[in-house]
């Protein structure tokens, strides 16, 4: 099997680092998760990730996609997630965000190729402007739903999973998931491919309340730079290339 990812920081597996400073992440679990099950009948998994953080839908469904669909031998499995970055900026389309992902469901059909789409776990009730994020991301999550059954593609929920929204999920910056995060999400891709159970909840962190002195932190060190990015039209991802644009062989100890 050839699985290839798309997407933006949540694909690339950004909160989930390795010692190396290399971001791990749920679609190299998915892979390795396909791998540990597929030796079992003697077959291998060839894998690529073409996310980047901070891309937008559009490059997502045009660049990457253009990229995975290149790639020889063909792929039999794409994932996508995208739409996050869009939801953070002015302007939001959702018209325009349903119309790009129809138009990768076309292509990877067109292709011959499996399509999974999921929806990003849900950060909002820890940001800044948290109630404008999930009321956009509830209205995305909804309409590519929708498109998702009606051309009976895979739809993953990340973001309709109550229980990944609690702390003990998210890394420091409050957007993106930790260690734990990319575990459970890749249980879920995992269980809707039919190659595993759905995941149990796992231990709740604390309900309390942010200190004054963490909150002042995270704004410092999270929310400022972020703001700065913006005002000088840059993104995380500039310059950045795919961790593995290429297929690399897997075997079940990348997870």
């Amino acid at each position: 099997m050839r699985y290839v990812a798309i997407g933006d920081s949540f694909t690339e597996g950004v909160g989930d680092e390795l010692q190396d400073g290399t971001p791990r992440g749920w679609a190299d679990l998915v892979a390795a998760g396909l791998s540990a099950a597929l030796a079992e009948r003697g077959e291998t998994v060839e894998y690529a990730n073409l996310a980047i953080r901070g891309r937008l839908l559009l490059p997502i469904v045009t660049t990457q996609l253009d990229a995975a669909l290149a790639l020889q031998p063909a792929a039999d499995l794409i994932t996508l997630n995208g739409g996050g970055n869009d939801m953070m900026r002015t302007g939001f389309d959702l018209a325009a965000l349903i119309a790009q992902t129809e138009q990768a469901i076309d292509r990877c059909a067109a292709a011959g190729v499996r399509l999974v789409v999921l929806s990003g776990a849900d950060p909002s009730a820890q940001l800044p402007f948290g109630r404008i994020m999930r009321r956009r991301a509830t209205d995305l999550t909804a309409a590519v739903a929708e498109v998702c059954a009606r051309r009976e593609v895979t739809f993953v929920d990340a973001f309709g999973d109550v229980e990944i929204r609690d702390r003990h999920y998210w890394s420091p910056d409050r957007l993106h998931l930790n260690g734990d995060g990319h575990q459970r999400v890749a249980g879920l891709v995992l269980h809707a491919l039919g190659y595993g159970p759905l995941p149990v909840p796992g231990t709740r962190g604390s309900a309390g309340r942010q200190s004054v002195v963490a909150n002042a932190r995270y704004y410092r060190e999270h929310v400022l730079p972020w703001v700065r990015r913006r005002l000088r039209g840059h993104s995380s991802g500039d310059d950045r290339d795919p961790k593995y644009a290429q297929w690399q062989p897997v075997g079940a100890s990348r997870g």
